[in-house]
């Protein structure tokens, strides 16, 4: 085991970018499918640092896994560490801290400009970005902010894009992990979903137009908050400088 732990909950979510970063600095991880039982018998003490990523299902699904999911991220925010959630991992926090996931009257898909709501006490989660920026987008449900959350982000379509909680816990609605590989493939394998008349959704072309240069923009995205998560593990400089 190591002391960062990765959850995922299906093959074609994974931990993306994530992994390139703590590859890079030749930081181990382990990544468990809590969909298919992985966290059952894990030591939830363990772990220094823990990333949540995405998912189709819904929180609010009757699946055992999800409860237990549930119960461990409240562990794991009880042991005070750094935990950062991607789209169904923001949501699992958000219901970890006893917030409302519900179903929006439709569906936010594409590159999505995000605005900063932390200007009148600037986060140190968003002190590499500018005042708006866009993020791969694919979601139907959202959050509503937990009791003493900090509102962090917003989109033309989902108010609640992203809030920080305590100093250590950041959920966001959104994909900055995603790499132009997955990208692609959700847009083969699924597109099929999408509805790009709905005004909330960007069409095919507008979603693949300029990728490598529009997904090394969101590289440095994320890696700006994964440089915070992992220095608030291990402390300043845990990782280098994104360049």
């Amino acid at each position: 085991m190591t002391d960062i732990l990765i959850l995922t909950h299906v093959d074609y979510c994974p931990p993306g970018h994530l992994a390139t970063v703590l590859e890079a600095q030749q930081l181990d991880f382990t990544v468990l499918r809590a969909d298919l039982g992985e966290l059952d018998g894990y030591d939830l003490d363990r772990p220094l640092a823990v990333a949540v990523m995405g998912g189709p299902m819904s929180v609010n699904d009757p699946l055992p896994w999800i409860a237990a999911e549930v119960a461990a991220l409240r562990h794991f925010i009880h042991r005070d560490i750094p935990i950062i959630g991607h789209c169904l991992g923001g949501q699992l926090i958000a219901r970890a801290l006893g917030a409302n996931v519900h179903r929006m009257p439709y569906t936010e898909a594409g590159w999505q400009p995000l605005v900063r709501r932390d200007t009148a006490s600037p986060s140190p989660w968003l002190a590499h970005l500018p005042s708006e920026f866009p993020v791969f987008q694919w979601h139907g449900d959202t959050f509503a902010l937990p009791a003493g959350a900090e509102w962090l982000l917003s989109s033309p379509w989902c108010p609640n894009q992203g809030f920080a909680w305590g100093n250590k816990v950041l959920a966001l609605q959104g994909h900055p992990e995603v790499t132009t590989e997955i990208v692609e493939l959700w847009l083969r394998d699924w597109s099929h979903l999408l509805d790009e008349t709905q005004a909330s959704q960007q069409g095919l072309n507008q979603m693949l137009a300029d990728l490598p240069s529009r997904v090394a923009a969101l590289n440095w995205v994320a890696e700006g908050l994964y440089r915070h998560w992992l220095n608030l593990a291990f402390g300043e400089p845990a990782i280098a400088c994104a360049g």
